[in-house]
């Protein structure tokens, strides 16, 4: 302890006050999401976050700040921050070139090196307009199997897949709300509208400590909040759906709302060459977007935003319909210059529906089935100081799964053999730090502790051991009217590190654990609109990960081009595989037909990528491998899992020719699928039957994969109403004519019983030349 006299002489500590404010468009007023903010004499600085917020608390003194966007012009501001806190908002403008700094980062240019997230892409929607699309058609979806570790099983396959992590793996949210089937048309075309979007962003590791409910990735979608300056109309005229979106102020440029649409007319477009049976049939899609946000005053913002699609296929016989819908709830308040909490509330439903033609009511069969999810949760972050910044808060769900409710009438008599509805939730707290100690050294630690409960009503099954690989028999049935049925909790840690060589270079490494209390029971080759989404429960325990990601990052000739490689190895437990012959579909005993075993992916990820110049894009190759251990399958080996592909090569090249004319091109490749195919075959009663004599899973692969697109976009000289702008899409898909391979499978020649055959099936298999019409005014 200091003597009296030498605590005398010590300095004072030096006062410290907080720059805050938010960071806006000036052509929309929306709010821009990590925009850099430096601090030229403490060479410290920080971004803006999900909703245009920043703070700096620095010590009282007089300081250059520089604010810098792609594709935005940077501003300068000096401010004394010697007499109090400052409340500073400002506006960017757009640069003037039209395809300026086109890139797939809506970030500083350095922000590769400099941020400790990893693994992470966050995709500019400006990019994935221009990247060459199915149709003409923009798709989210799409676009990011573009990147490294994505990838999917096949043409017009619903879903993605995330470093060896199947399709229900993946955590989809529009506006923070789950998002449960993310696929129009069975997967050629994605359910977000790109008029309504503002951000996209795939994590694939580091996972922060804020997420979680899924053991592969988080696909984080925020929509655009409409324009608080002036009404604006756009949309687009397609071969296969048309678009419109309208946005404008309100509450006296206070807030801002926008509702987008689309809908798909093959389907009216085929009715007249439709005959017999077919005439009639049902093909389409629509859905609608919609935000509206108050601020009325600098503290307080509020969101309310929403989406509902549906998917419509069928004829005369029967009638198939899926689809989701999402409402959420927000609430922004900036408690202090430090403090800033988001309050959400959302509810979300997927539901399908199968049913046979209604004009015969006395043979008929209609099925419904549906995930509901509602949930509340709060996000605060503290912004200590430039070098420390805190994150906690937490999270309710409360789960609803119908898994179907069945009734079958057969020459008028009825037969109900619906399932009963189950519940059940989940609740999670977590905190997490950025802190950065040092200059060269920046880390990111948190914890999540989730923790999940089986609510009654509802059945106890208990199922007898069967032989290895088996069903298992039903042993005992016990019914409980309330309380909890089975219970999980996990704690699930979080790290990432980066240590920076120099301002163009950076190694990160992180470590990720995930749990997952929900399931997508799937055993076809592809997810589904028709697969199960079911809970946990006494019998299906929650899956599982461990991640260690370790990259390199280097950008060059000041940031105009950035290489990363990247080392990933993903562990998992309680993977989910399915017995012979297993029944997913209103089974009573579905339980019994799941077998569960553990998982591995490992792999390495290189990406390169050109930021600047009237030539952008960039390469993407993938060299990984996935697999399952399940106790009964493939002689109790490691067998490849049905999405694994050991190469993905991935190419984008977008190009402005001219002032008028946008030229891109995109190339896909990637090693075939694995298949499990017969080793030989018996005969019986004049039939040839094939069979797998080994007993082996995935030990075959088809053909490679691969596709060249070509897209061309010319601004039109006349407008639509003589106002605004507006462009032609001219795209050629598949230009050379792939007959890409979706699966081969094997079966009798029709001509010979006793022969048989292996048929390659291809999805498309020909160019798809289309053209589109965008409008903006």
């Amino acid at each position: 302890m200091l003597p009296l006299w030498a605590a005398a002489q010590a300095p004072l500590p030096t006062a410290r006050h907080t720059l805050s404010g938010y960071v806006r468009e000036a052509a929309s007023g929306e709010a821009l999401i990590g925009v850099s903010i430096y601090v030229r004499e403490l060479a410290t600085g920080t971004t803006t976050n999900t909703y245009g917020f920043y703070s700096l608390t620095l010590p009282a003194a007089r300081y250059t700040l520089r604010y810098t966007f792609v594709g935005f012009t940077a501003q300068e501001r000096v401010l004394d921050l010697s007499s109090g806190d400052v409340s500073l908002n400002l506006e960017l403008q757009e640069e003037g070139r039209a395809l300026q700094e086109v890139v797939i980062t809506a970030s500083p240019a350095d922000e590769n090196v400099r941020s400790v997230e990893m693994s992470v892409n966050k995709i500019d929607i400006r990019t994935i307009r221009q990247i060459p699309a199915l149709l003409g058609e923009v798709d989210l979806v799409r676009s990011i199997q573009y990147l490294p570790g994505v990838s999917t099983v096949g043409e017009g396959a619903s879903g993605f897949n995330v470093r060896g992590g199947d399709v229900g793996q993946n955590l989809i949210l529009l506006d923070e709300a789950p998002v449960y089937n993310a696929s129009h048309l069975f997967g050629f075309f994605s359910v977000f509208n790109p008029d309504a979007v503002k951000e996209v962003k795939l994590i694939k590791g580091g996972i922060p400590a804020n997420y979680g409910g899924r053991v592969s990735s988080i696909l984080d979608v925020r929509m655009k909040e409409g324009n608080a300056k002036k009404p604006e109309l756009s949309g687009g005229i397609g071969l296969i759906f048309s678009r419109l979106t309208y946005e404008r102020p309100l509450f006296r440029g206070r807030g801002s709302f926008i509702v987008a649409g689309r809908r798909s007319y093959a389907d009216v477009l085929a009715q007249p060459f439709l005959k017999g049976d077919l005439k009639g049939t049902i093909f389409n899609f629509y859905d609608l977007t919609a935000k509206v946000n108050f601020q009325p005053n600098e503290r307080n913002t509020f969101f309310l935003s929403g989406y509902f699609g549906k998917d419509n296929f069928g004829a005369p016989a029967f009638a198939f319909r899926w689809g989701n819908g999402t409402l959420t709830a927000r609430w922004n308040h900036v408690f202090s210059n430090r403090l800033f909490l988001n309050a959400t509330a959302y509810h979300s439903r997927y539901t399908y529906a199968l049913g046979s033609d209604k004009r015969n009511p006395r043979d008929s069969f209609n099925w419904n089935s549906q995930i509901v999810s509602r949930s509340g949760k709060a996000d605060l972050t503290y912004f200590i100081t430039p070098q420390n910044q805190l994150s906690f808060g937490g999270q309710y769900i409360h789960y609803t799964t119908q898994p179907g409710r069945a009734i079958g009438v057969s020459a008028g008599e009825v037969s109900n053999i619906s399932l009963e509805d189950r519940t059940a939730d989940e609740s999670a707290l977590y905190v997490s730090n950025e802190q950065k100690a040092g200059r060269w050294l920046t880390l990111q630690y948190g914890l999540r502790y989730s923790f999940y409960r089986s609510l009654g009503p509802g059945e106890v099954i208990t199922y007898a051991d069967a032989q290895t690989g088996d069903r298992r028999p039903v042993l005992g049935i016990r019914r409980q009217e309330g309380g909890t049925l089975a219970r999980y909790g996990n704690w699930e840690p979080r790290f990432s590190a980066n240590v920076r060589f120099s301002p163009q270079a950076s190694v990160k490494l992180s470590y990720n654990r995930m749990a997952q209390y929900l399931h997508l029971l799937s055993n076809t080759a592809a997810a589904s609109p028709l697969d199960v989404w079911t809970l946990s429960s006494a019998n299906l325990r929650p899956q599982q990960t461990d991640q260690f990601a370790l990259g390199f990052f280097r950008n060059f000739r000041e940031n105009s081009y950035e290489a990363s490689v990247e080392l990933f190895y993903k562990k998992l437990d309680n993977q989910i595989d399915y017995v012979r012959r297993s029944d997913l579909l209103l089974n009573r005993f579905l339980e019994g037909d799941l077998l569960f075993g553990k998982g591995r992916a490992y792999g390495m990820e290189w990406f390169v990528k050109k930021n600047a110049g009237r030539a952008t894009g960039w390469v993407s190759y993938t060299l990984s491998r996935t697999e399952r251990l399940v106790a009964g399958i493939n002689n109790n080996a490691w067998f490849p899992a049905r999405f694994d592909k050991t190469h993905v090569i991935n190419v984008v090249a977008l190009y402005e020719a001219s002032p008028r004319w946008n030229l891109s091109a995109s190339v896909q490749a990637s090693s075939g699928t694995p298949g499990t195919y017969p080793t030989t075959r018996y005969e019986w009663q004049g039939n040839a039957i094939p069979n797998n004599t080994a007993d082996t899973r995935n030990a075959s692969r088809i053909p490679w994969y691969h596709r060249l697109d070509l897209s061309a976009t010319r601004q039109a000289r006349r407008r639509l109403f003589k106002r605004g702008q507006a462009e032609w899409v001219y795209s050629l898909y598949n230009i050379y004519s792939r007959s890409n391979p979706y699966s081969v499978y094997v079966r009798q020649n029709e001509a010979n019983n006793l022969k048989t055959e292996a048929v390659r099936f291809a999805v498309i298999g020909t160019i798809i030349p289309s053209v589109s019409y965008n409008f903006k005014f």
